[in-house]
């Protein structure tokens, strides 16, 4: 390995990991905003609490989940610095913000 030049311990990122967690990035911002449109954000009735926190929910999630494609694409000044561990934790945040905006919303 100190052939490389890479660090011991540490492996890249395989093949198509960035393609593919754009993706699904993209695929679960989509069924956050098909959520929110079926859910009624829409409706002429007042908001409460609850209705308030689910769209808070929702909308940090959007923001963790559009980020990832910034932060995994984003160029890097050493060749073996990868951004796909922040932006893996950016996508498990955003996920995981969309779920709980569901979870609220169905329990609430």
């Amino acid at each position: 390995m100190a052939e490389t030049g890479e660090r011991p311990g540490r492996m890249r990122a395989p093949t198509g990991s960035i393609v593919g967690l754009c993706s699904a990035s993209a695929t679960m911002f989509a069924v956050g905003m098909a959520f929110l449109g079926y859910w009624g954000v829409h409706e002429s009735s007042p908001w409460g609490p609850r209705d308030i926190a689910v769209v808070t929910l929702a909308f940090i999630g959007f923001a963790a989940l559009g980020s990832v494609t910034w932060i995994a694409t984003t160029p890097v000044a050493e060749e073996d610095a990868e951004k796909v561990v922040p932006a893996r934790r950016a996508f498990a945040l955003g996920v995981f913000l969309i779920w709980l905006s569901v979870l609220v919303s169905v329990v609430g």
